[in-house]
């Protein structure tokens, strides 16, 4: 991380204050401020298993100003650009291959709100105006990988700023998904630039059914599965759903026991549709059905995808690539916001500022998610019969429960296992 300050008067190195900012989210501590009471110094350990994480020999920990002057004096694209680089080695250990669909990683594309005020933050602040209030948001677009067992990562990120749609009376939904998919053309060069041999296929909404997008797609070599729905491409789902009477053949029927409920799920298929965007570009692509039966009630999902759809992988296409879309609301943007890590707080007014919070705060999302899903949370949860999350409670318990140990245990390294193991063997006298 670049480092502006005045080398000669800083205390506190960069590396160690990196790890306190990932710490503010980690520790689930909700604000700033927190800092100051959760990581005192008077608790016994703090400041040895600070020295241990950040590999450093600080002779005091600093407080939160000091770490918000810091990220001041930094790029907030570097800070991003450590996100990347956990995103490659996470790949390169090939920890999330289980989850690939037909060889591709799959990657989430979605936006989320961030911050909001009722008065201009910025000349950057999105406009939402209303009868009798106006409102200044700030929203980001995401685009995260999935993995295994629920792992949702942040691997890409673009601020949807005032710079992508000028000012405008839209509705606010229209407005909101103009700047998505503005921002989604600049969020792909980056992707395709951090990642550029990764076999990548993209889930969305039906918003990303576009021209834009299946050209975006095909420029960098990559798949899709996006959401279909009657009411966007409207000709195409006329089409769709004349051609499933005409091709009987190509459905699939499974039953699935979820809990004490009996699933049903119908899947249908059809190949080879034809679409032309508003620029006059021709797209050929397959489109799929599943219409599910729980307890009576049937609720139908649709999506279309460049993978040629057949019955030995038209479950596969739907789960692992359409349905899994989910997973960014519920393990990526629901979780930022209703825990600890408390996405939606305004941690700095400073526009670059904030968004080296952001970047932080999606770090430890990963390394949280990580730890609940690792062996050794895994292991020590089965001896009761529960996973991490139900043993703790919730993924902000495990926060405070490491906040308790980094207060009140010293942390032992590796190397100092090896020492402590190496003097328990006996030794032999051979005299």
């Amino acid at each position: 991380m670049p480092d502006a300050r005045d080398q000669d008067a800083i205390i506190y190195v960069r590396r160690f204050l990196g790890w306190y900012g990932i710490l503010l989210y980690v520790l689930q501590l909700g604000s700033r401020r927190q800092l100051d009471f959760h990581l005192d110094t008077d608790a016994a350990h703090v400041l040895a298993n600070l020295n241990q994480l950040a590999n450093t020999e600080q002779t005091s920990r600093p407080v939160h100003d000091t770490l918000d002057y810091f990220l001041g004096k930094s790029r907030a694209s570097a800070i991003a650009d450590v996100r990347t680089q956990m995103i490659r080695r996470l790949i390169r250990m090939k920890v999330l291959d289980d989850a690939r669909l037909l060889g591709r990683l799959v990657v989430v594309v979605d936006g989320t709100g961030w911050v909001c005020f009722r008065v201009r933050h910025c000349d950057y602040c999105l406009v939402q105006r209303h009868e009798h209030y106006t409102l200044y948001m700030h929203q980001v677009l995401e685009a995260k990988v999935l993995g295994p067992d629920g792992l949702t990562l942040s691997m890409g990120s673009v601020f949807i700023e005032n710079a992508d749609a000028p000012m405008t009376a839209k509705a606010a939904e229209a407005f909101k998904q103009d700047c998505e998919l503005n921002a989604f053309s600049r969020l792909a060069p980056q992707l395709k630039q951090d990642f550029p041999q990764l076999r990548l296929c993209l889930a969305g909404d039906s918003l990303y059914a576009c021209g834009r997008m299946f050209q975006i797609a095909k420029d960098n070599h990559w798949s899709y599965v996006l959401t279909f729905k009657e009411g966007h491409l409207p000709a195409v789902w006329r089409d769709f759903q004349s051609l499933l009477e005409l091709t009987p053949q190509n459905r699939r029927a499974v039953t699935l026991q979820r809990g004490t409920q009996t699933v049903q799920q119908h899947y249908r298929w059809v190949n080879q549709l034809s679409y032309q965007d508003d620029q006059k570009r021709t797209w050929t692509f397959d489109a799929l059905q599943c219409q599910e039966t729980v307890a009576g009630k049937t609720t139908t999902f649709a999506w279309v995808s460049d993978l040629a759809v057949n019955a030995e992988n038209v479950i596969h296409i739907a789960n692992q690539g359409g349905r899994a879309r989910w997973q960014i609301e519920n393990q990526g943007f629901n979780r930022q916001k209703n825990s600890g890590l408390n996405l939606e707080h305004v941690f700095s007014i400073d526009p670059e500022k904030s968004k080296a919070y952001y970047y932080l705060l999606q770090i430890a999302h990963i390394l949280l998610l990580l730890l609940e899903q690792g062996k050794f949370l895994r292991q020590c949860a089965a001896e009761y019969g529960k996973t991490p999350v139900q043993w703790f409670g919730s993924l902000q318990n495990i926060g405070q429960f490491l906040g308790e140990s980094i207060r009140n245990w010293l942390w032992v390294t590796e190397e100092a296992e090896a020492q402590t193991a190496a003097a328990a063997v006996p030794v032999l006298d051979s005299s």
